[in-house]
């Protein structure tokens, strides 16, 4: 479904998911189900917030491995260097 963006099978997923009897899998199917639409919408368009995330995982990274350490200029140069 996520590869192929088939989010139309999300319903049928979803009904498997929580008749499975693994609590895990029905907890997170109940999580999808309470925001379905877009949940829905990321696994059936093209668009996605890919790289913009990944930049600030990159950038909150830094920001964990200077904790304590100088400021905000050397993050700055870190993030643009890194």
């Amino acid at each position: 479904m996520l590869t192929l963006l088939e989010g139309d099978r999300l319903t049928e997923w979803i009904t498997e998911a929580m008749t499975s009897g693994l609590r895990g899998i029905s907890t997170f199917a109940v999580g999808l189900n309470s925001d379905f639409a877009a949940v829905q919408a990321g696994l059936t368009t093209h668009w996605n917030s890919g790289h913009v995330e990944g930049a600030v995982n990159r950038i909150k990274m830094l920001k964990r491995q200077m904790f304590g350490r100088a400021g905000f200029p050397l993050l700055r140069k870190r993030a643009l260097l890194a």
